[in-house]
């Protein structure tokens, strides 16, 4: 029994051996088989990109994401692009741009987000009693004429008749993010360009020439602001209402921060939405073969789009983003009807420019 013993051990420490030498190989090559892809993308889609349910989905595929954070309007121009698979910008103006000096870019349009205005009840009873906030069925509209009008008047919080929620003496602003490098901030100036322009969407020099000193006001006026979107956004949830009253926001913002999960939206939070309204259109931009396939999955792989709607972004799988906002007892614009298209990529940099000398 000794005898055979031993050999049976040797036999069974071999085999175990050779499982382990096995696995371990096995594992190595499903690592050989899996695709790096690199590329940048603005701080709103990051959150998406480190969901571990959204990078299991894409291992699953063999892909490995490495999205590489940068303002939206940074990326068109940024000096990595020769070095990424993949540039993801938010809006069309930019990734237009990136269009037009790369032709072999492969562009898709995954998902996207209205843009919106992170308040809270309390200020949005305040703007509602003066005429500027309209309830539109379950949702309630910042009527952007209406605050055009009040900004140029200098109107402050405290000459709203019969304010006792919020008296203070501060301009009634709506906050952006910087627009010499963010999107959400430029599509608030296309936004605001269109009513300047006599509800015209600006298409020469001369409309930007003239539109240009409220513009200016627009963004100076606010002081200090941030490179990304994000920041603001995370002040307007830890501060309250007595830092942020108004941020220009995308909807995917609010809808990703009311899940458990994140924390949850602070007491009395409320979203307005701008009348008219304009959509942030995510354009991906597969710069290389493993862009491609990762451009491809965002648009069709079902479970990755559940996914982006459970950030907050809209894409065509709109049963499932209906029930999710439902569950989070959000009450959000069903459809829009008043949408404008911002301008082209050179007519937004023209104002810019602009903006960024009165700013030196």
């Amino acid at each position: 029994m000794k005898r055979l013993f031993g050999p049976l051990l040797a036999m069974v420490l071999l085999v175990l051996v050779g499982i382990g030498i096995w696995f371990s190989a096995s594992d190595q090559w499903a690592a050989r088989k899996q695709l790096h892809v690199v590329g940048l993308t603005g701080s709103e889609k990051l959150p998406f990109f480190q969901d571990p349910q959204v990078i299991a989905v894409l291992a699953q595929h063999g892909l490995v994401v490495d999205a590489r954070q940068a303002g939206s309007r940074q990326i068109a121009t940024h000096p990595d692009l020769d070095k990424v698979d993949f540039a993801f910008p938010a809006g069309t103006p930019a990734a237009a741009l990136i269009r037009q000096q790369r032709p072999k870019a492969v562009a898709f349009t995954p998902f996207y987000a209205p843009m919106a205005i992170a308040t809270w009840q309390p200020i949005t009873a305040v703007l509602e009693q003066a005429g500027l906030v309209q309830s539109q069925g379950s949702y309630k509209v910042l009527n952007m004429r209406a605050y055009l009008d009040a900004f140029k008047h200098q109107l402050r919080w405290s000459d709203l008749p019969g304010n006792r929620s919020y008296p203070s003496s501060r301009q009634i602003l709506i906050k952006t993010t910087d627009v010499r490098k963010s999107n959400s901030a430029a599509m608030y100036l296309a936004l605001m360009a269109y009513l300047i322009n006599q509800q015209q969407v600006v298409t020469d020099s001369a409309s930007v020439d003239g539109l240009f000193p409220t513009i200016q006001q627009l963004f100076v006026d606010q002081g200090f602001v941030e490179s990304s979107s994000q920041v603001p956004f995370d002040d307007y949830l830890v501060m309250g209402m007595g830092h942020t009253p108004l941020l220009f926001i995308y909807e995917a913002q609010y809808i990703g921060a009311a899940h458990a999960e994140q924390g949850g939206l602070p007491p009395q939070a409320a979203l307005l939405y701008p009348q008219p309204e304009i959509f942030s259109k995510h354009v991906f931009l597969a710069l290389t073969e493993g862009g491609r396939k990762l451009g491809e999955l965002l648009q069709n792989d079902p479970e990755l789009k559940r996914l982006a709607n459970i950030h907050g972004f809209r894409n065509d799988q709109r049963d499932y983003f209906d029930q999710q906002v439902k569950s989070l007892g959000l009450q959000l614009a069903p459809s829009f009807i008043d949408v404008i298209e911002p301008p082209s990529y050179e007519v937004i940099e023209r104002v810019i420019s602009r903006i960024e000398s009165a700013y030196q």
